[in-house]
């Protein structure tokens, strides 16, 4: 169900249900896709799950993330680390007054440390409340897994401009990434190389990631403090 059809009374006259909340960011894609693409995966990833389970009940998306090592480069807006802690922490305590559960459905890497820290907290307030990443095997950031995935999503957002980033392993670039941000180690802003990108291959990952969200939030298995379901 989606929270903008249920009135209060809805709410009053049914056992309390999980409320499900998208979590993306606005942050720059590299020249070919939207700002919004992270927004756009949780969206549908949080929608796609909330359709197989009709006792679920699908929040408005939080648009805005934590995406300060995107902020060299102009479209990012980023609310940072503090402020996006403080509105998951504040949604997900009143919201556990009617519902019995809070899913946070994360499309942006850049999140999840906070993400840990506001679901531990709650958590520790007695708060049944979890989180789980809208994640695909590839390349990191707005290279052939993002593009087709967006492909998938959306074609006619994607741009021509699909030339080539940083290739580099992750785990090599990631010193200088924290310290100078992605325009330290990336002129374009993309990790990766989008060449190659198909519809075809977004929508398996879409369906990846819809199966695995589903999953966990049925399953509803917590690990430990980082609250991410699994």
């Amino acid at each position: 169900m989606l929270i903008s059809t249920l009135t209060g009374s809805d709410v009053h006259n049914r056992p309390p249900p999980t409320l499900v909340v998208p979590v993306g960011s606005v942050e720059q894609h590299g020249p070919h896709l939207p700002l919004t693409t992270d927004l756009r995966v949780a969206e549908y990833v949080a929608s796609a799950v909330e359709r197989s389970d009709p006792e679920l009940v699908l929040a408005p998306a939080l648009a805005y993330g934590a995406a300060g090592e995107h902020e060299g480069f102009p479209g990012t807006v980023s609310i940072g680390h503090e402020g996006l802690r403080l509105l998951l922490v504040e949604l997900g305590r009143s919201a556990c007054r009617w519902a019995a559960r809070v899913a946070f459905v994360n499309g942006h890497g850049g999140n999840v440390p906070t993400l840990v820290d506001a679901c531990a907290l709650l958590r520790h307030e007695g708060r049944d409340v979890g989180w789980v990443p809208c994640a695909a095997r590839g390349d990191a950031h707005a290279g052939r897994t993002e593009t087709s995935v967006v492909l998938a999503l959306d074609p006619e957002v994607v741009g021509p401009e699909r030339e080539p980033g940083n290739t580099t392993p992750m785990a090599e670039l990631l010193p200088v990434l924290r310290e100078r941000g992605v325009r330290g180690v990336s002129e374009n802003g993309i990790l990766g190389d989008p060449r190659g990108a198909s519809v075809e291959e977004g929508e398996r990952f879409l369906a990846a990631m819809v199966a695995h969200a589903a999953g966990a939030i049925e399953r509803w298995d917590v690990d430990g403090d980082t609250a991410r379901l699994r």
